[in-house]
């Protein structure tokens, strides 16, 4: 492994990915002040992940087909330019702008990110992406709880206070810029044909083993940024809790998932990939249906454990997905990150208008079923037993 790189991306991610978290864990601070509804909410959380996820395979092809130096530094420049002012937003609609911008620098980064790493985790394709993704998750922990602050220190002009982290790994990534540009198109490596032996499909098997992969990842996606979006206001809507206490949830949901996304590529690597996704999707109904029922510490507990084992598959699903399309890379890694993730906030946006319709209770009892659709599709994927 190449750990300058593997650590450089890695805290890029970290900074990338925070600000994805941080907009749902601020959106109850704007709903008054803007006058939003559930409704508008989960629009705002569903346009953000349209475009931060639904356009990632465009930026992938592309990827693949030529060599483009600028893309990382761009995401940067996009992801921040765009949330380091939602705060100061004066109407719905230069927030939804500034959301859009945000969402597209987001798409521009993970792509390429993958790609990258893809050529320097060994033989080991989940556990060596574990370190860049847990970054990632690490950045969606820290994200509701870095902007509770921010807020609390400066009031909704607070998000400005964003530019301190995205300013530096701008400056990051523009010095390192030549050594994070692959020096070649790399075929198949050996490490990468041991990798996955012989196994071998022809073109119309893969697409269909990656469409149903597609569809399993949507619904735990579904069930993710649900969660995101509505437990704070589950928190302080049903529960009766605080604002700032909200965030904090998030922030405990997200950090389980760091910790599952380490472990579950351990076992994954181990055990076979898709058995741990069939795994962690069957394992989270009982967690989900659980969480519904108890409160106090326990909300904090049951959330941690639904993070740990929802979001301990994510690295593996990308990995299947390199896997099954191993000549497109970028490709495969934008379906899996962007067209799958883009698809969870059309369900935050159809859950905004669930949640308007028929309360809050509802939605969660729907978020509760969703890993055990997906767990349907997993079982028909063809995919080899071991890595």
């Amino acid at each position: 492994m190449n750990f300058k790189i593997i650590l450089i991306l890695s805290i890029s991610h970290i900074c990338i990915d925070l600000t994805g978290t941080a907009l749902p864990a601020l959106m109850p601070f704007l709903k008054e002040p803007l006058k939003l509804s559930y409704t508008a909410v989960g629009t705002v959380i569903m346009l953000s992940n349209l475009t931060s996820s639904i356009i990632q395979p465009c930026f992938g092809y592309i990827s693949d087909r030529m060599e483009v130096k600028w893309l990382l530094p761009v995401s940067v420049l996009l992801t921040y330019a765009g949330f380091s002012f939602t705060g100061l937003a004066p109407s719905y609609l230069v927030l939804l702008i500034l959301v859009i911008t945000n969402g597209i620098g987001v798409a521009v980064f993970h792509p390429e990110g993958f790609k990258i790493m893809h050529y320097f985790t060994g033989s080991r394709k989940a556990t060596g992406m574990s370190f860049f993704q847990v970054a990632g998750n690490a950045g969606l922990a820290l994200g509701p709880l870095l902007i509770t602050y921010a807020i609390k220190f400066a009031n909704l002009s607070g998000t400005l206070l964003f530019l301190t982290m995205g300013l530096p790994i701008l400056g990051l990534l523009l010095l390192f810029l030549k050594e994070l540009t692959l020096p070649f198109k790399p075929e198949m490596s050996t490490v990468q044909e041991k990798t996955v032996g012989s196994f071998s499909m022809d073109g119309s098997s893969k697409w269909s083993s990656m469409s149903l992969l597609i569809i399993a990842v949507t619904m735990r996606s579904w069930a993710h940024m649900g969660l995101i979006t509505f437990v704070p206001f589950y928190y302080i809507n049903v529960l009766k809790g605080d604002p700032l206490t909200a965030g904090r949830l998030v922030f405990i949901f997200l950090v389980g998932g760091v910790v599952g996304t380490i472990v579950g590529a351990i076992i994954a690597d181990r055990i076979g990939h898709k058995y741990y996704v069939c795994l962690s999707m069957i394992l989270s109904v009982p967690l989900l249906f659980l969480f519904l029922q108890v409160s106090g510490i326990w909300v904090f507990l049951l959330l941690f454990l639904i993070g740990l084992v929802l979001i301990s598959s994510f690295t593996v699903t990308v990995v299947m997905g390199q896997t099954l399309l191993r000549d497109r890379l970028g490709m495969a890694s934008g379906l899996m990150l962007g067209f799958s993730i883009g698809m969870g906030g059309v369900g935050a946006g159809v859950l905004g208008i669930v949640a308007d319709t028929w309360g809050i209770l509802t939605v969660f009892n729907l978020i509760t079923y969703m890993p055990a659709i997906g767990f349907i599709p997993t079982l028909m994927i063809s995919y080899p037993h071991h890595k």
